[in-house]
């Protein structure tokens, strides 16, 4: 029998609502900090197919999730599109040769980089207790071309904006790469166990309307099309974070299953202004949650209530912070699971 999770991203409207946290298995947790002092580098972690099952079961094994997310990292796709990759203590992520000097003909495919994640993936479905679902992942295409272009992030993408302004053309060559191993990747995960995944369009909100509709929902209706004819009863979930006005017309033309939103949509205009009956994914501030107290639970209870006509799946609006206090995950886990 399905879990509560998958049957909400599925479209039934329960009693109760599902609960899992983006970035659930990572830093704030000790278990993760002890293994990965004994692994290594992230990097490692993430191609190390134990350690990574591991850790992507450490937050069900002490919090009891609805779901458990991979443990990985939105740039594996790059990597094995050829491009190097290292993630720098205090740093974060940094990809070379960046495309706004080279070309994707300069890089060596690698798709054996996938193999490891299945595993990972493999492992984790069988170890999982049938109720609870096993979620993949992957970056969108224009998230993961930001990174690929300028070699690391950035707050505003300025490097890559420019680059999709001065040369559409040779840009769109770069989206169509990424999506086109962005659906073989995640065509893997579901095939390896993932019963639902999610695309993380992280920089979506950083494009005017017109580069939106070109950078953001055709490449994310390209793989949700390409996945719902390999997998049709596989929910997919588009985040795309910052998108604000231009939700709605994310929601009609990607195809996806299910929205999740982050903590600057209001959850009432949400639900006023998304289709009928479309499962929403949402929306805490992580920072609301490490601040912790009664006012996280008062928010919790809001959103909650705010989505009470419609099928809901309880998350934040982004990732968990890596300071936040466990108390404070079992404090929401408590206001989300006896909310009435």
């Amino acid at each position: 029998m399905p879990g509560l999770l998958l049957e909400t991203l599925c479209g039934t409207h329960a009693k109760k609502a599902p609960i899992w946290l983006m970035r659930q298995a990572g830093r704030y947790l000790p278990e993760y900090r002890e293994l990965r002092a004994e692994k290594g580098g992230f990097l490692a972690l993430v191609y190390d197919s134990e350690a990574a099952a591991e850790i992507t079961l450490q937050p069900i094994k002490r919090f009891g999730f609805d779901g458990a997310i991979l443990f990985s990292d939105i740039l594996i796709v790059p990597h094995a599109l050829g491009q190097g990759l290292e993630f720098l203590a205090g740093e974060g992520p940094k990809l070379s040769p960046r495309l706004v000097d080279a070309t994707l003909d300069s890089f060596d495919a690698q798709p054996e980089r996938f193999d490891p994640i299945y595993e990972t993936v493999r492992l984790c479905r069988e170890r999982l207790d049938p109720g609870v679902t096993m979620l993949g992942f992957a970056g969108s295409p224009w998230t993961v071309a930001t990174y690929m272009v300028a070699g690391e992030g950035s707050r505003d993408q300025h490097v890559t904006r420019e680059l999709a302004y001065s040369d559409p053309e040779g840009f769109a060559a770069i989206i169509d790469a990424i999506v086109q191993t962005t659906i073989t990747y995640l065509r893997g995960q579901i095939d390896a166990g993932a019963e639902a995944v999610q695309l993380f369009d992280s920089w979506a909100g950083s494009l005017a309307p017109d580069e939106f509709e070109r950078w953001v929902i055709a490449p994310n209706a390209a793989i949700t099309a390409a996945l719902k004819a390999s997998h049709p009863h596989t929910p997919v979930i588009g985040f795309p974070k910052g998108s604000g006005a231009k939700l709605r017309a994310y929601a009609d033309e990607t195809g996806v299953d299910a929205i999740g939103l982050d903590e600057t949509v209001d959850p009432k205009w949400a639900h006023s202004v998304l289709p009928s009956g479309m499962p929403v994914q949402g929306n805490l501030d992580p920072l609301r949650l490490m601040s912790g107290g009664d006012a996280m639970k008062d928010r919790a209870r809001a959103i909650l209530d705010a989505f009470e006509d419609r099928p809901h799946v309880f998350n934040l609006g982004h990732g968990i912070g890596q300071f936040t206090p466990i108390a404070h995950v079992e404090e929401l886990l408590d206001a989300v699971r006896n909310h009435s």
